[in-house]
């Protein structure tokens, strides 16, 4: 097992909370405070991220879930946010071990993006001035939402912020949901489910309408104005709509 499973607080039911690609658990840290008010709050630091450096090169989706298995096997049945890969982890888990899963929320994650290769996605990366100086530099870049969740991810060292992971890793990560489609997995999932589509999603059209489609006692929510990482970029607008879904439950 390679990921790491960290207890940040708070009472009651579990809620494990699962980063997007190239995040890690701290990319949770400005929501962990309102959850800690609904639930016992863990955050997993996911292969090849930020964790131990013994990963493999190339984890696949099974692998990940592999882990979550081992990881939530101390915690027990609990609700999992997912954000991105996160989400599609958390839906993949739920399909093989719903005894593990009490409850789901997927933020911006589709099942289908066969064809999509990440070639210019992982060009760009490798074209990044690493490393970053300080941190204004890398808000600078990215902006100040993109900016917030590197700077949870990346490593600061004595002489900047550096990438948390390997570009072969993170590429070969994608690379699998370009070439595998994950709507069984989604179709055999029993827990109620939550999907929360940013109004300029990085999913292909349609598909999270689809899930809901497919699964009609899911409850499906288009944020407006919101782009992929929507806990950052609308988060009033995403406590409230997580908080009523764990009331309901």
């Amino acid at each position: 097992m390679v990921a790491v499973l960290t207890d940040v607080g708070g009472t009651g039911e579990p809620i494990v909370l699962l980063h997007g690609l190239m995040g890690s658990g701290r990319t949770w840290r400005r929501q962990v405070p309102w959850l800690r008010d609904v639930g016992q709050v863990s955050v997993v630091d996911a292969e090849g991220h930020r964790g131990p450096r013994d990963s493999r090169t190339a984890p696949t989706t099974d692998d990940f879930v592999d882990d979550l298995v081992e990881v939530l096997g101390d915690v027990g049945p609990a609700t999992v946010i997912g954000h991105s890969m996160g989400g599609l982890h958390g839906w993949c888990l739920a399909a093989r071990r719903p005894d593990l899963v009490r409850a789901l929320v997927v933020e911006d994650m589709a099942p289908d993006f066969r064809g999509l290769t990440s070639a210019g996605w992982a060009a760009s990366i490798e074209a990044w001035p690493l490393p970053f100086p300080d941190a204004d530099a890398v808000r600078s870049w990215f902006g100040d939402v993109a900016g917030r969740y590197f700077l949870d991810s990346f490593e600061q060292r004595d002489d900047g912020w550096w990438l948390h992971g390997e570009v072969a890793t993170f590429r070969a990560i994608a690379d699998e949901w370009g070439r595998r489609d994950f709507w069984s997995e989604w179709t055999s999932v029993r827990a109620p489910a939550l999907l929360i589509e940013a109004e300029h999603s990085v999913t292909p059209s349609g598909q999270m309408a689809r899930m809901h489609a497919v699964q009609p006692s899911s409850t499906h929510v288009v944020v407006a104005g919101a782009g992929h990482l929507v806990h950052d970029d609308r988060p009033e607008d995403y406590r409230r709509i997580v908080t009523n879904f764990l009331r309901s439950l």
